[in-house]
């Protein structure tokens, strides 16, 4: 099956490539295309995903059939296809079909161009997630970077749109400028690129400065395009002015694959070098991670533009992936990857749910919205506080598995208070999207004038119905983010995965074609009865904050205090902080590549 996997790019590219050349077509012909794409797609990864799931390492395919000399000297460009990262290509996949059937009904005249920019955009995602070359993993994010600005700046008549897209190019091209010169400098210490030579050259060397640089500029550049605080700015402005279909895979899988990136590289090219400081380098990315976390949560909970909210959901959401990565141990990764696509599914489903307001309503203002949902039908009101429930971690639905995992991954390194981040940063997002689902489909609340300027609606003369493809297309991906972790036997699978995504020595034996050692023997993890308390206490406290915020305005402790108090004036130089500036942006980068380098730094 291996031998198809270079399909898996080619066919988005080639489809793309050709629906570009099809401009004078008409649209049926080019929407028809592209969901046959995706779809052909689709199927491809998961027939990985089957196969790679029956490998005891990963598939390896070595393009133009140039494979590794008996030296283990890598020529050529290596694709290797583990579970986790044939998995999620797989749900870029089912977002891109999803997303490109929303579209047919949800622009009046889309064109080609747009169907053909998401096109490369999974086609820069699953050959990112399916790559074995460091330099090609680089080439293919930045592929799917550029037609992400593109999409971003797709509305290119308004000024929003530009300035969205031109924040999110400059943030994220420096840290493609970082993670380029990480890997340069890897290059020149080991003459490789290829993931598991460049590994091999670093295993039981001592660990010293080259070394550390490297993985901080790589860390840092994957960190940017996580979106994790401080490199974060970029993403709200993005995603508040990204076309509701292209904002649904951004949502989605995006900034995921950040995460995935770091997982990746630690494991496979740093884990021999850093092993003996293993704690130090926990300790730092767990830092990152958890003010990402709670950052995300409180500026998710003050805003009322719904993109905007749904874009600080994301980041908190991302900081808590980033929890299990950055725990350094199977259990962690197992956590991340059951946590990744329950969260991003919902996402993604929120993302339709508020696609299909826009397109009737033409509003994307919380309180311009209020009282409106009875304007859309009823259905949409029951996904979307579903979706919320499922954020919040319900048992056993949505994002609780993945949740329960990573706590109790973290308590077994030392960790267990990560416990109350993840109860605080889970009920904050909630209660703000159950917050806005009262004050929109039933009317709670008091409402007041909006100041700002409304967005005005995406699909300008689209209102008056609903067309069954955007249900439809809500209801798949909620649907799947409610189920996923309760999938039998879904556990055990992911966690042998991450015991073979984190066993470097069966990695390199593989991809290089010499004898493959005895696995790891693989622990096993569990969710406890505290986990599910956990997870119900949460989602009682979350309808807890919204009844609160809906019937007083704020949360009932800020009520007591004057307007004056410290609490109203830190969230006040919190929004400010989100200024827009793109000059603004920048310098949180460089203080963010400092901060970790310096931590690295002390920490090795």
């Amino acid at each position: 099956m291996e031998e198809l996997a270079p399909l898996t790019v080619a066919i988005p590219f080639g489809v793309a490539a050709l629906l570009v050349a099809s401009v004078p077509w008409r649209r049926t012909p080019s929407d028809v295309l592209a969901v046959s794409a995706a779809s052909a797609t689709l199927v491809l990864c998961l027939l990985l995903v089957l196969d790679a799931n029956e490998s005891d390492g990963p598939l390896t395919s070595y393009l133009g059939g140039v494979e590794p000399r008996a030296d283990d000297v890598v020529l050529g460009i290596a694709m290797a296809i583990d579970p986790l990262g044939a998995a999620l290509a797989t749900l870029a996949a089912v977002l891109i079909v999803v997303a490109a059937l929303f579209t047919w009904r949800y622009f009046e005249e889309p064109g080609p161009v747009f169907p053909a920019l998401m096109l490369v955009f999974l086609g820069g995602l699953v050959g990112f997630s399916l790559s074995g070359d460091l330099f090609n993993m680089f080439v293919f994010f930045e592929v799917m970077s550029v037609s992400a600005y593109a999409l971003t700046a797709y509305r290119i008549d308004r000024p929003g749109p530009l300035q969205g897209g031109l924040s999110f190019a400059v943030v994220n091209t420096i840290g493609a400028i970082m993670i380029l010169f990480g890997i340069a400098l890897l290059y020149g210490r080991t003459g490789a690129l290829n993931l598991a030579q460049v590994g091999d050259a670093l295993a039981g060397e001592p660990v010293d400065g080259l070394v550390v640089v490297s993985f901080a500029l790589l860390v840092g550049g994957f960190l940017v395009k996580a979106a994790a605080v401080p490199f974060h700015f970029w993403l709200a402005d993005a995603y508040a002015v990204a076309p509701t279909p292209a904002a649904i895979v951004f949502t989605g899988v995006m900034s995921d694959l950040g995460i995935y990136a770091i997982a990746r590289i630690y494991w496979t090219v740093f884990e021999g070098p850093l092993a003996p400081h293993a704690e130090e380098v926990r300790a730092v990315l767990i830092t990152f991670a958890i003010v990402t976390a709670l950052l995300g949560a409180v500026m998710c909970l003050v805003q009322e533009h719904l993109k905007r909210l749904l874009a600080f959901a994301t980041i908190s959401q991302i900081g808590l992936a980033l929890i299990g990565v950055a725990l350094l141990t199977p259990a962690g990764v197992a956590g991340a990857a059951l946590l990744v696509p329950a969260d991003g599914l919902l996402r993604a489903g929120l993302f339709v749910c508020l696609g299909i307001l826009i397109h009737r309503c033409g509003s994307v203002h919380e309180l311009s919205l209020h009282g409106r949902g009875h304007e859309v039908p009823r259905i949409v009101m029951f996904l979307f506080v579903a979706g919320a429930l499922g954020l919040a971690a319900l048992p056993p639905l949505g994002a609780f598995t993945g949740k329960a995992v990573v706590e109790e991954a973290a308590a077994d390194v030392g960790y267990g208070g990560v416990i109350a981040v993840f109860f605080v940063a889970t009920l904050l997002t909630s209660a703000a999207l159950l917050r806005a689902a009262g004050r929109i489909f039933a009317g709670w609340g008091d409402t007041e004038e909006i100041e700002d300027e409304v967005e005005e609606s995406e699909v300008p003369g689209a209102r008056g119905y609903t067309p069954v493809v955007m249900i439809a297309s809500a209801a798949i991906l909620i649907v799947a983010g409610l189920a996923f972790s309760a999938i039998p036997g879904i556990l055990d699978q992911v966690n042998e995965a991450a015991a073979r995504f984190t066993d470097r020595p069966v990695y390199a034996a593989t991809v290089l074609e010499n004898p493959v050692p005895e696995g790891r023997e693989v622990e096993s993890v569990h969710v406890g009865p505290r986990a599910v308390a956990v997870g119900f206490v949460t989602t009682l406290g979350a309808i807890a904050v919204a009844a609160a915020l809906l019937r007083f305005g704020k949360l009932p402790f800020l009520l007591t205090l004057d307007s004056g108090n410290v609490a109203e004036r830190a969230l006040v130089r919190l929004r400010r902080l989100h200024s827009g500036q793109i000059g603004d942006y920048v310098a949180w980068a460089i203080l963010g590549f400092a901060l970790l380098g310096g931590g690295m730094a002390v920490a090795t």
